[in-house]
């Protein structure tokens, strides 16, 4: 049974939630869902905004029909080629087919290598070229890489509405409301914001940067992502926080420690140090890296100004959920961090000069201390070490 939501007077919410699914592009894990949003602007001509995954591709098709009311399809805005976003696509456009499709030169190209739709109804549109709906305009704003190369935004200069692709949006499906401001964002869907911007968008900032200083200079009123709720109250705080995640600035002043342990003395270790940074008033969280999902890793190591990696030595090299985090770390351009070092190991530690070697290719870090070496578990001057460099660790975020 179709569930079309009111947006504006005239634009109407045509995507879907779905809860069953666990992971997201096969890799994130998503306990609490994702929404699949898409948009029908219904004026002179209607305008769908992007299709949706295939998990709620029925209900989005009972939508479409629902809302156009019998009234013609005009034009699919195609913003993002990404599957989530376009495995319907051949779908609507065989259920509405004079349909324009209107899209990037990138985008056209990756609908012909994903769809056999070679020599199809498609507009071509730029940085600046405007659609004309009747009342409504759209104004295309290139955005590529956020987060990949075909990527559009396109603005509503009637109303102030951003459709902005993948840019602002979040895991966690959505309940009742589209709407941030009736749901409590920033308690139930932050962590997820974050979690999905880092994982997903991050390693792109600069990009981000680039599409944010564009956005500056709209009047916008309303945000309509393809994840997530929309915006139309207290952007800027949500605007905010994209800017420093985008420069790659901490969210907070404070310590996480990322921990490594595979009997428990690591554990041990990174507790001692976690008490000696509390006990000076700073905020520290300690991590377990085999029990912890590894996007959230990533996501709390950007969300922290300083960071501390704990590794036991594991076959003469870093233990092994450790170096995976390294590595995602470095994948997603972690940088602008302090960051301090412990190792263990029983024979032949190792951990530490590894986990130093990993953090050198990454830019703009600040090393505290020297790295503490635990051999097999902590001792005396072990823990003296380690409290010592919690007070380091402390004192430079007081600075």
């Amino acid at each position: 049974m179709q569930n079309v939501i009111p947006v504006t007077e005239d634009l109407f919410y045509v995507g879907g939630s779905y809860r069953r699914q666990s992971l997201f592009e096969n890799i994130y894990p998503i306990p609490r869902g994702v929404s699949y949003n898409s948009y029908l602007l219904l004026d002179e001509k209607t305008a769908l905004f992007d299709t949706v995954d295939p998990s709620v591709a029925d209900l989005f098709f009972e939508n479409v029909e629902h809302a156009l009311g019998g009234r013609t399809l005009d034009y699919l805005i195609v913003h993002h080629m990404e599957p989530d976003h376009s495995a319907t696509f051949f779908r609507l456009i065989q259920t509405y087919p004079s349909v324009t499709v209107v899209t990037s030169a990138k985008a056209a190209q990756m609908m012909e290598n994903f769809f056999p739709y070679e020599n199809g109804n498609v507009k071509i549109v730029k940085e600046g070229d405007v659609l004309a709906l009747g009342k409504h305009s759209l104004t295309f704003l290139g955005a590529p890489m956020v987060h990949w190369p075909e990527v559009l935004f396109s603005f509503d200069t009637a109303s102030g509405v951003l459709f902005s692709a993948d840019a602002f949006g979040t895991f966690g499906a959505l309940g009742g409301s589209v709407f941030a401001d009736e749901v409590d964002f920033f308690e139930e869907f932050l962590p997820d914001a974050r979690r999905y911007y880092f994982n997903i968008v991050g390693k792109y900032g600069v990009q981000v940067q680039n599409a944010l200083k564009k956005a500056s200079a709209l009047p916008i009123a309303m945000i309509c992502p393809l994840h997530g709720p929309v915006w139309r109250k207290d952007l800027g705080r949500f605007l905010s926080l994209y800017d420093v995640w985008s420069k790659y600035l901490p969210e907070r002043k404070g310590a996480a420690i990322f921990c490594g342990t595979i009997h428990g003395h690591m554990g041990n270790a990174a507790d001692i140090l976690a008490s000696s940074v509390a006990e000076r008033g700073v905020p520290v969280k300690v991590y377990d890296v085999s029990q912890t999902e590894l996007s959230e890793l990533v996501a709390e190591a950007f969300r922290y100004s300083h960071v501390v990696f704990v590794s036991a030595t594991y076959n003469n090299g870093i233990f092994l959920p450790m170096e995976q985090l390294l590595a995602d770390l470095a994948e997603h351009n972690f940088q602008n961090r302090s960051y301090a070092l412990v190792e263990g190991g029983s024979w032949a530690p190792q951990a530490g000069g590894l986990m130093k070697e990993a953090v050198s290719g990454w830019k703009n870090m600040t090393a505290i201390g020297e790295k503490v070496t635990v051999l097999s578990s902590v001792k005396e001057k072990d823990a003296a070490a380690l409290r010592a460099l919690g007070a380091m660790i402390a004192e430079d975020i007081l600075r």
